[in-house]
């Protein structure tokens, strides 16, 4: 069966609205027995198993649930605060608090959509009470929240360190210096509005305010210092930091006293069906990228991919459009699990360093958590909002194009991603 027989099938599937994980097992199985008649199909559920118990996944459930801890211990609330006290005496101040609070929440959750839900439900309704258009506190905070999948540690990351058989460490490194520069621009452009729209201005800046609020946040900014601190000096791996971020924010949140027992238990379900959900995605793909691989459909395109141009950039600008494409339509995981394993040799065989790959395909995945119609976390910033999704929209093409620029500039200069990696491993 060819790979453009698969891919029509699968977009069949796809618009008959069957979920992605059983229209894969459904191409997968039927490919095998097409091929190789029945007997393929006895050792499926061995390759099923095989994948979906990969130890660096563990850390997905733990991460979440770690941001959920940190949600209901009062630890997100004194974040705020503590932005609040830096950034928010500028003109569109709240705005910048929106994104500044996303870039300390991110060095714990790792998951856009657990960003904007624990952000979004306090400081969407901060921003409406101040006079801020709901749409655009709605952009704003989703927005800043993809930029939980940039800054370490990442979701998207480890899936894609699973499927491309990169360093997890190494990602996380390069995804410092893009997501401290997408924060800045997106500061930046709440500026803007906040001028040509007439935004408020918070509070006067106060050295007590600052102070008073770094100290009731010192024992949460411990929280990033211990996970990326184990992480970058080889203490623990990115799995045993998860584990690692779930003990510190149960730590920190009995400091604070405002632990709530319900709300870990309803994280931790959450935190089973979307890992849940994640693993029979990748069961299922590597089942089917078992079919392509014997098929040996990757390295045919990627021969083909070469044979019409070997300029890495070109293949790169290639690979961009064909993310952003699909971003618009699948799930993130879904694009990384489906997509990775099979332009990875494409990659490789142009020369691409796989970290700087893996910048180039998180960003791309984090503009596909803000265009429609799939839009996972404009959808769930939209929801807490009660706003509408177009107009949310227009409003925030803005922040989709910070985005969009920190893609070129990660994708055409790799000392951006790459420079610390080259400081600190190689």
């Amino acid at each position: 069966m060819s790979g453009l027989v698969l891919l029509i099938f699968l977009a069949v599937l796809v618009a008959l609205d069957v979920p992605i994980a059983v229209a894969l097992a459904i191409l997968a199985l039927s490919a095998f027995w097409a091929a190789q008649g029945f007997d393929a199909l006895v050792t499926s559920a061995v390759t099923l198993f095989s994948a979906s118990t990969n130890f660096p996944l563990l850390a997905i459930p733990l991460f979440i649930l770690a941001g959920t801890i940190m949600n209901t211990a009062g630890i997100t609330r004194r974040l705020v605060a503590l932005a609040s006290a830096l950034v928010g005496f500028v003109r569109g101040g709240l705005a910048m608090v929106n994104v500044a609070a996303s870039l300390f929440f991110a060095e714990i959750s790792g998951s856009a959509v657990a960003d904007v839900a624990a952000l979004g439900s306090v400081l969407m309704p901060a921003m409406e009470k101040r006079g801020y258009p709901k749409e655009f506190a709605a952009a704003v905070t989703s927005s800043s929240a993809s930029l939980a999948i940039i800054i370490p540690p990442s979701i998207p990351m480890i899936l894609y360190a699973v499927m491309a058989d990169a360093s997890v460490v190494q990602l996380f490194v390069a995804g410092i210096l893009p997501g401290l520069l997408g924060g800045g621009l997106m500061m930046g452009l709440c500026a803007l509005y906040a001028r040509r729209h007439g935004f408020p201005v918070e509070q006067a800046f106060d050295l007590c305010r600052l102070w008073a609020a770094t100290r009731d946040a010192g024992w949460a900014l411990l929280l990033p210092v211990i996970i990326l601190g184990g992480i970058f000096t080889g203490t623990v791996t990115a799995t045993e930091a998860a584990g690692l971020a779930v003990v510190a924010a149960l730590f920190v949140g009995a400091i604070y006293r405002e632990l709530s027992l319900r709300a870990i238990l309803l994280g931790a379900r959450d935190g089973v069906v979307q890992t849940a959900v994640v693993m029979l995605l990748i069961a299922t793909s590597a089942l089917l990228g078992e079919y392509l691989t014997e098929a040996r459909i990757p390295q045919t395109l990627a021969a083909a991919i070469t044979g019409f141009t070997s300029d890495p950039w070109v293949v790169l600008a290639l690979l961009n459009l064909l993310f952003l494409v699909l971003g618009c339509f699948l799930h993130g995981a879904a694009a990384i699990i489906l997509v990775v394993p099979i332009v990875m040799p494409i990659v490789r065989a142009v020369g691409i360093d796989p970290v700087h790959f893996g910048l180039v395909v998180t960003l791309n995945i984090a503009i596909g958590q803000q265009t429609p119609p799939v839009a996972s976390v404009l959808m769930t910033a939209c929801s807490i909002a009660k706003a509408d999704i177009w107009a949310v929209t227009r409003w925030n093409l803005p922040f989709i194009g910070v985005l969009l620029l920190v893609l070129l500039l990660v994708t055409y200069v790799p000392a951006i991603p790459l420079a610390l990696v080259e400081l600190i491993y190689r």
